[in-house]
């Protein structure tokens, strides 16, 4: 932990501006056991010690920012304006812009994700010193998760990636740069996108 905050600069962009179009409701917003779905994936980046955290937001703009501003922590937030599109890479892009140069690593995370453990996010910091691998991948029963870690040598390229180049194709480019962490619980794949996933995932 304490390196986390002393010597890892490394932030987290979190993807927050989606459409929430098969959810049929502003998804972010949902209760999670008292929280909103994105409070609690905040919460959760905030215990494992990620100090510098950037909201890139886009439907739902001022509902969303008003749920951040509950949260006893501070949050960047940036808006992505092309959010409608609905490119993962844009909003990636649009958070790298406002880093500053001391950030070494990215934390990419998914804003419908409040399954996420702080666990999981503490292992993926934390390999950054133990691996070579510029990309740091959870990985369950050999099925690719999130969050995933970036390091700021391939900032650069993420910054100019073209709409029709989509994060899959990022990754399979550098898969001898990737790192997989293997971790034993599901939660690393699990989001929500639809009711359903909604219903089956929600704590009690």
């Amino acid at each position: 932990m304490d390196d986390l905050r002393a010597g890892n600069k490394c932030a987290a962009i979190v993807l927050a501006a989606g459409l929430s179009t098969r959810m049929g409701q502003p998804k972010l917003l949902l209760n999670w056991g008292g929280q909103t779905v994105l409070q609690t994936v905040l919460q959760t980046l905030h215990i494992a010690g990620i100090d510098h955290i950037i909201v890139v937001l886009g439907a739902n703009k001022e509902k969303i920012e008003e749920s951040i501003r509950q949260l006893a922590f501070f949050v960047e937030t940036v808006f992505n304006p092309d959010f409608a599109n609905g490119e993962m890479t844009d909003s990636i892009k649009v958070g790298l812009s406002v880093l500053t140069p001391e950030v070494s690593c990215v934390l990419i995370v998914l804003g419908d994700q409040p399954q996420m453990q702080v666990e999981t996010v503490r292992k993926v910091m934390n390999a950054r010193s133990n691996t070579a691998g510029k990309i740091i991948v959870p990985s369950y029963q050999f099925r690719r998760g999130h969050p995933w870690l970036v390091d700021r040598a391939l900032f650069g390229e993420l910054a100019q990636l073209n709409p029709t180049f989509t994060m899959r194709d990022f990754l399979r480019k550098h898969h001898q740069e990737i790192f997989y962490l293997e971790v034993d619980t599901p939660s690393v794949l699990q989001d929500l996108d639809t009711p359903e996933e909604y219903q089956a995932f929600r704590p009690e």
